[in-house]
């Protein structure tokens, strides 16, 4: 039987926490599946107790299958003198194991074939990735890009992705284009989308502010308004924002607008409206600006790891201004109120 250090592994894995020689270890493991007894094993009893199952709660697995799926496309160049079907075997039971440890961490359980007969690889498969408010979450395409979503961000894909890599986001996402000249990457956001072929750069589109801003860092994109038909090249350093029609570019810093990826909230001579936007989608609060004057404040502040109460103190310290913090309630339907930030000119 697997060892129980194996199987934490494997959960650590699914939760996206796992490191580098981890993930190694957890790959090369599905990989050699079968040659390997007790995973053999392992791999049937958890598929033959998900297969009697008949509890029909609904999981949304699609990150998982998705996994698995990212993991037979990286490694089939490897594996070439094997039949596919092989290798897709080994990794259908594969995904038994490693959809197990996550019911049983959630007390949950699935019916994985339900009433499906459809083949995984002639059907379209939507995959979702959601940055819950107030945190950031790092992911990998299945292409081989890498990213991260900033709170409250949605980003979606259809499998199979690599010859279409077109996604749509909703929010904030800072993101590595694995370069590939025959498949250029397409990112949707309201009327309008990016094209790229590989390239370094941080993407802003929540629906609520009702506009896109684009920071390239590296290489080059190309954005399209969808409505006037309007193509705009970006090279790195550049920063557009297009909104209400109209698209405007700049040279800025890149790494104040991608700094959210490492934990720190900068500030470089922002307006009082745009640090109150971010401190809300930073800490998840509501933030009121209770005078109109406090709009004509900017602040220049760099913040790391610090605690809303800290930032406010700073920002008191530096600026004639005060402010109350109304802690969380409950509503009567059971759900929570946002903790709310007034600020006032002193």
């Amino acid at each position: 039987m697997l060892k129980q250090e194996e199987i934490e592994k494997i959960e650590r894995y699914i939760k996206g926490i796992s490191d580098n020689s981890e993930k190694v270890y957890i790959e090369s493991l599905f990989l050699k599946g079968e040659s390997n007894i007790n995973l053999k094993q392992f791999l049937e009893k958890d598929w033959d107790f998900i297969l009697k199952d008949t509890s029909q709660t609904e999981v949304d697995l699609n990150h998982i299958l998705d996994k698995v799926h990212h993991l037979i496309r990286k490694n089939e160049t490897l594996y070439k003198k094997k039949p596919l079907q092989k290798i897709i075997s080994v990794y259908m039971k594969a995904a038994a194991v490693l959809i197990m440890p996550l019911l049983i961490a959630t007390g949950l359980l699935y019916d994985y074939f339900g009433n499906q007969r459809v083949s995984q690889t002639d059907q379209m498969t939507n995959s979702t990735i959601y940055a819950p408010l107030g945190s950031r979450v790092a992911f990998n395409l299945p292409d081989g890009t890498k990213g991260m979503l900033n709170s409250g961000s949605y980003l979606s894909y259809s499998l199979p992705f690599t010859n279409k890599r077109n996604i749509k986001l909703e929010g904030e996402a800072w993101l590595e284009v694995n370069h590939d000249e025959k498949h250029p990457f397409v990112i949707n956001s309201g009327n309008s989308s990016i094209a790229v072929l590989g390239t370094k750069f941080n993407i802003s589109a929540y629906p609520v502010e009702k506009y896109v801003e684009v920071v390239l860092e590296q290489g080059k994109v190309e954005f399209y308004d969808k409505i006037d038909n309007t193509k705009i090249i970006m090279l790195p350093l550049e920063r557009l924002i297009f909104q209400d029609g109209n698209i405007g570019k700049s040279v800025v810093d890149p790494s104040k607008y991608n700094a959210w990826t490492e934990g720190k909230l900068i500030f470089r001579g922002d307006p009082m409206t745009e640090v109150a936007r971010r401190i809300e989608r930073w800490y998840n609060v509501k933030v009121e600006l209770a005078d109109k004057e406090l709009e004509e404040y900017s602040f220049r502040a760099t913040f790391q790891d610090d605690s809303l109460e800290e930032v406010l103190r700073f920002l008191s310290m530096t600026s004639p201004i005060r402010y109350t913090i109304t802690p969380r309630t409950m509503m009567q339907d059971g759900t929570y109120k946002k903790e709310e930030v007034i600020i006032y000119l002193k």
